[in-house]
């Protein structure tokens, strides 16, 4: 049951062995709420009646892998649209702010009503505005990333990007950790790579989206992003959750940022991983992500070093991709130890509306990273065109020396 579209909702999962889980769900709606309920008189309850949270459902469960009588319940409140302003942090601080200390629950999911969800354009580009710009449509993108970039000068830095891109990958995103620094200040470093890319441009015939890192304090965000975007940036890496969700709402809404902004999960693995507490994967690197307006985002693979279960790295595209949400679609990155071997599990799983993004797969590369670049471009070319990496590799020696270090991962 969904109520009208005045309220929105949240749903959690709480464990507890003995509680009595619809007491539990229709305190909830009375404490976030209005406070108290049963104590107030008549014509104060008549008043508060259109603020009060109303319990939708409770369905009681046994959690996965569960001990013998652990007992769980997913509980789904409506929250009315009457209590908090249009912005993310006022239905995150409503719906989980006291509520996230109390024992164990997590926030599973939030659906927020069609009146919330006016008040975020969302993605200015998304999926298919970031293959509009490259001219791409027809396949997954490559995304390679900047490793050892702390101590780098300007020069290494534009050789490093150069080479990244000569491999043909489409996008090319610092590291999250590379800050302002006396040694590649935000303009300059802009600068140097795009004229790197443009460089590229001229071997491969292929455009490229460089995602510079936007960083500072955050009243001097949007500022930076435009000083960035003045000196050439087509597109900015943003840590979200260090910064909140309403600043890359803020960062998307505004018309003088006109680049694709790629959402880092930095600090995600605070909240997410735990059965028991913090808020879900899909909601948090999915959902919100694409409400407030990344154009894609990033988060670990199944697959690679930093790992997330499949379930629900699948259920985190689901939400960047559904077509349930009115905000353009975002494209899932799935990251973390990706090399050229797992190309056919990341088309497989994903699907064509995926970035293959990677770093030490692309460096690595005995060729170098140029030749490491190429290779995840035969690997998408060969799953496209029905070939296994091994029999295509035979004809290609970039991907063939690739899997020679790295392997097929099948499953």
């Amino acid at each position: 049951m969904r109520l009208n579209n005045s309220y929105s909702h949240a749903t959690y999962r709480l464990y507890d062995d003995k509680a009595d889980f619809q007491k539990k769900a229709e305190s909830i709606a009375v404490g976030l709420t209005v406070g108290s309920w049963t104590e107030l008189p008549e014509a104060a309850k008549e008043q508060m009646q259109k603020h009060l949270g109303k319990v939708v459902s409770v369905l009681v469960h046994e959690p996965e892998g569960a001990a013998p009588g652990e007992r769980c319940a997913d509980i789904t409140i409506a929250y009315p649209d009457a209590n908090f302003s249009r912005d993310i942090p006022a239905f995150l601080v409503t719906a989980f702010g006291k509520l996230s200390m109390d024992g164990r629950i997590k926030l599973i999911d939030m659906e927020p009503s069609t009146d919330f969800l006016s008040a975020f354009p969302g993605p200015k580009f998304g999926v298919q505005g970031v293959r509009d710009i490259l001219g791409v449509h027809d396949r997954p993108l490559v995304m390679s990333i900047f490793k050892s970039v702390i101590g780098h000068d300007l020069d290494n830095l534009r050789e490093q990007f150069l080479q990244q891109a000569l491999g043909g990958v489409d996008l090319i995103k610092d590291d999250e950790i590379l800050f302002e620094n006396p040694l590649t200040p935000l303009e300059q470093r802009v600068e140097a790579c795009i004229s790197a890319a443009r460089e590229a441009e001229q071997a491969t015939g292929q455009k490229l989206l460089y995602f510079t890192n936007l960083t500072g304090s955050t009243f001097q965000l949007k500022a930076n992003a435009k000083r960035a975007i003045a000196a050439g940036a087509n597109g900015l890496l943003f840590n979200v959750l260090a910064y909140g969700f309403d600043v890359l709402a803020e960062l998307a809404a505004d018309p003088e940022i006109n680049v694709p902004i790629a959402a880092h999960p930095a600090m995600a693995g605070a909240m997410y991983p735990s059965l028991h507490h913090g808020i879900s994967a899909p909601l948090l690197l999915g959902k919100l992500m694409r409400i407030a307006g990344a154009d894609l985002s990033l988060f670990p693979s199944p697959y690679g070093s930093v790992v997330m279960p499949k379930a629900e790295n699948l259920a985190v595209m689901e939400a960047l991709l559904t077509p349930a949400l009115p905000q353009k679609p975002a494209f899932p990155v799935p990251s973390a130890g990706i090399h050229q071997g797992l190309v056919p599990l990341i088309m497989g799983d994903f699907g064509p509306e995926v970035v293959v993004n990677a770093g030490g797969g692309v460096h690595g590369h005995p060729g170098g990273s140029a030749a490491g670049g190429r290779a995840f471009r035969q690997a998408v070319d060969a799953v496209r065109s029905g070939f296994t990496l091994e029999d295509y590799a035979q004809t290609h020696e970039e991907l063939r020396i690739a899997i020679e270090r790295w392997g097929v991962r099948t499953s």
